[in-house]
């Protein structure tokens, strides 16, 4: 009997998470791809255009929402009592349905510039789990009855945190760090009991042979990247990056299925892949690799097809179009690189603020970014030159990442959670 639950629990999860075009988890899918299917999303917005609702929020913070079919799903921390938590919101207007979390009374050391509850939630259509950094991680029913909560001790880094949990399958991914304990973790996701973990080797600086050529006290070490989900060939993987090495697990049970080194100390974004290819990239001025997937152990000389040392990497995640990997620097420059062998095919700089901590999303064959000031460029995917086919601007600072579902853009501030659809005419 208890085989017979578990399989229809797993069902249930892979049939809610494969209706409707929603944006269920941080990038939108498990291959963390920031791609949508969708191609009728307003181009232009701002207070008075394409405007469906928009909502003050407490505080503010990096998170970026999660949508279902009918709510929205946002990490919040307020500073007064503590709180840490998530808010479920009505998707039509915007109202808050209601808010559920924890106390977390110990001091938490960030960057000046990332809240608490940087990390985004995760729903399969009938649970949604969200991180709060050193006050654990927890799960919801979508009417908010807490199913479980676990305490896994805190996480100090001079920089905070924010990696997003994983719902895969019946498990709950989760990555407790930066630290120097950080611990991969397999939880199940009706229980939050420990199915599986892999303890992350503690870095400590000295000689390395991965490239990095910068002093060991210009960065701080440490992983904010959420990992992804790639199915190819016969298996599918579980793919993460940490300090100086891509490493890709077996997701069932978390044993390593290949390492490849060759990144640097500090690791911001998230790895992307297409045609059997990942990249990973360290941030700022950090070292990037271009990795075949599948092999065994350390696939360092066979299967690592390229790597680029002081490379272009930034805080936010790229996209991909076919051979091309599109991203940014933080900075307001967009690159274009090749796939397969990592060069850059052509460089821009972004028009009005430019400067972002937020990940691309992809529609078709346009790219949205958005800027620390607000504002929202949309260019061409073309591997040719930078082609920008629209702009836009709330005149609010955020260092989130839009979210997109149903013909609706979902865009986070420091101040609300705005809203957009486009409109029909008059």
């Amino acid at each position: 009997m208890r085989g017979i639950l578990y399989l229809v629990f797993c069902s249930l999860c892979l049939s809610a998470s494969a209706g409707a075009e929603n944006w269920p988890s941080w990038r939108g899918d498990l291959l963390g791809s920031g791609v949508t299917s969708e191609t009728q999303l307003p181009r232009q917005w701002g207070p008075k255009k394409n405007l469906r609702w928009r909502i003050a929020l407490p505080e503010r913070g990096n998170s970026t929402p999660v949508v279902d079919a009918k709510r929205v799903f946002l990490t919040q921390a307020m500073t007064a009592g503590n709180w840490r938590g998530l808010i479920c919101l009505d998707r039509k207007t915007g109202k808050e349905i209601w808010k559920k979390g924890v106390i977390y009374k110990p001091e938490e050391r960030s960057h000046r510039a990332n809240p608490y509850c940087s990390a985004s939630p995760a729903t399969n259509g009938r649970i949604v789990v969200a991180s709060f950094g050193s006050a654990g991680v927890a799960a919801y029913d979508l009417e908010g009855k807490q199913l479980w909560h676990r305490d896994l001790g805190a996480i100090d880094h001079v920089w905070g945190n924010s990696t997003s949990p994983v719902l895969y399958e019946d498990l709950v991914i989760h990555y407790h760090g930066p630290a120097k304990d950080a611990v991969l973790y397999g939880l199940d996701a009706r229980t939050g009991e420990t199915r599986w973990e892999w303890k992350e080797p503690a870095w400590k600086p000295g000689k390395r042979t991965d490239g990095f050529q910068g002093r060991e006290d210009e960065g701080v070490i440490g992983s904010f990247s959420t990992p992804i989900v790639v199915k190819g060939g016969t298996r599918t993987e579980l793919i993460m990056s940490f300090p100086m090495e891509l490493k890709s697990f077996d997701p069932r049970n978390g044993k390593v299925l290949w390492t490849c080194s060759g990144l640097s100390p500090l690791v911001y974004t998230s790895p992307v892949y297409s045609d059997g290819i990942v990249v990973a990239m360290g941030g700022y001025k950090g070292n990037s690799i271009g990795v075949k997937l599948g092999g065994h152990g350390n696939v360092t000389e066979s299967r690592r097809l390229w790597q680029e040392v002081r490379h272009n990497g930034g805080i936010g995640t790229g996209v991909v179009v076919g051979d091309h990997h599109y991203y940014h620097n933080s900075g307001g420059v967009v690159f274009c690189d090749s796939m397969k062998s990592g060069r850059t095919i052509w460089k821009d700089r972004l028009p009005g603020a430019g400067k972002s901590w937020g990940s691309f999303v992809r529609s078709g064959e346009l790219i949205y970014t958005l800027s620390q000031a607000g504002d929202t460029v949309v260019f061409r995917a073309s591997p040719e030159k930078l082609e920008v086919v629209a702009r836009s601007d709330v005149d609010e600072e955020t260092n989130s990442s839009l979210a997109v579902s149903g013909g609706e853009v979902f865009l986070r501030t420091h101040k609300a959670l705005w809203c957009f659809a486009v409109k029909p005419e008059a």
